[in-house]
């Protein structure tokens, strides 16, 4: 099992920002792809984008592209999501996922969409109009 505690949600107005962290306590996420979900109510749950091991690829969904930003800090064994000019629809549980490098063959963040092997418990965001 992998312990992630996902940070930085809360309320912010329309048009602002805020940055998700994703660590863990006790492991490294070295060799870990790392991945952002969020879910509304009443939604599926949505994957955002993902981030390889090594910080050199980089994917996100259309719904966020150019508004949000993954990246890592190895060193801090924490991962992040910059998220800018939120919008109402924007609102959900964000939660951090993690898909082990010694279990794929290809690229972990190859159709990480679908579901990645591990989860946080999620940090709330909720954008204001």
């Amino acid at each position: 099992q992998l312990p992630l505690v996902e940070s930085g949600g809360g309320l912010v107005q329309v048009g602002g920002s805020l940055r998700l962290s994703c660590a863990t306590s006790g492991f490294s996420l070295d060799h870990y792809a790392i991945g952002w979900f969020r879910q509304a109510p009443g939604k599926e749950r949505e994957g955002l984008s993902c981030i390889s091991s090594s910080g050199g690829r980089a994917d996100y969904a259309d719904s966020v592209k150019g508004r949000f930003t993954i990246f890592r800090d190895n060193a801090k064994s924490t991962v992040y999501l910059q998220m800018s000019n939120l919008q109402p629809e924007d609102s959900a549980v964000y939660t951090c996922a993690a898909n082990p490098d010694y279990r794929y063959y290809g690229d972990p963040c190859d159709n990480y969409f679908y579901g990645m092997d591990y989860y946080g418990k999620g940090t709330l965001v909720t954008v204001s109009s």
